[in-house]
């Protein structure tokens, strides 16, 4: 019966969905393993919005801007909605990945927020020295072994490394406060890298309100709406369930982000 011609069809809603930590080798998001999909949804047919699934814990904050500007780019020039909806969490880069959308729906047991940068590493010159090993180190410019994990940490190199940290964090903030405007509730915390989960989230304006996918789908268009959905294209080889190093490494720093939210 679908395919009768003269037959009324229901609104067509692109689906995408942005799942796993960004920036990682091999897994999760980025602008290139993203941007096929993301091209895809807004342009094939005339679609009455798009819809995003995000369950992300952040990452790279520069993929994040960049699938974010794509998506924006894409909202602009073909006039079409989008719809963030939120699963377990949108923390971080999972964020301004939601900030992308029109307006976010999000799940009462949903994770939001973390409006922050880290950067996060180790020391380990003290147990060279214990073990008598030397660490040799030769460059052409003064801040070339910058926060070398081998040598001891330089007050210089702490003092710069929190100005760039500083500098991402308002280029963080000037996008939440750009895309959410005056739905942003005025809350000193609201910037610090604290998290909300539902409720909470919608009451700072984090999101718009309480509601999963496709009930909200129905209930602004109608319920004769159809969802076409998008997916990342996976690697040839791990369709055949060969998992390469870079990649099994993907998935455990992944692991590692969605354990910092208890997931």
């Amino acid at each position: 019966m679908h395919w009768l011609p003269f037959r009324p069809k229901g609104p067509v809603v692109s689906v995408i969905r942005l799942q796993g930590a960004i920036g990682i080798a091999g897994r999760g998001l980025d602008d290139a393993g993203t941007a096929a999909m993301i091209e895809k949804a807004f342009k094939r047919g005339k679609p009455a919005a798009v819809a995003i699934e995000i369950n992300s814990p952040g990452g790279s904050p520069v993929q994040s801007a960049l699938i974010a500007a794509r998506i924006r780019r894409l909202s602009e020039e073909k006039g079409v909605p989008v719809l963030a909806f939120v699963e377990d969490v949108a923390a971080s880069g999972g964020y301004w990945l939601a900030a992308a959308a029109d307006e976010i729906f999000a799940d009462r047991g949903s994770i939001m927020g973390s409006i922050g940068v880290i950067s996060a590493g180790f020391g380990a010159h003290e147990l060279l020295e214990r073990k008598g090993i030397e660490r040799r180190v030769h460059t052409a410019g003064k801040s070339k072994s910058f926060l070398d994990p081998f040598r001891p940490e330089k007050p210089e190199d702490v003092a710069r490394l929190k100005r760039w940290l500083s500098e991402m964090h308002d280029y963080f903030i000037d996008h939440v406060k750009s895309r959410r405007g005056t739905r942003i509730a005025d809350d000193p915390d609201l910037f610090t890298g604290e998290i909300w989960i539902g409720q909470k989230a919608v009451e700072k304006g984090l999101a718009d309100g309480i509601g999963h996918l496709v009930p909200t789908l129905k209930a602004r268009f109608g319920d004769k709406v159809r969802l076409r959905r998008y997916a990342k294209r996976r690697p040839f080889l791990s369709r055949f369930g060969a998992a390469l190093a870079g990649e099994t490494m993907g998935m455990i720093e992944e692991r590692a982000g969605f354990a910092r939210f208890g997931l």
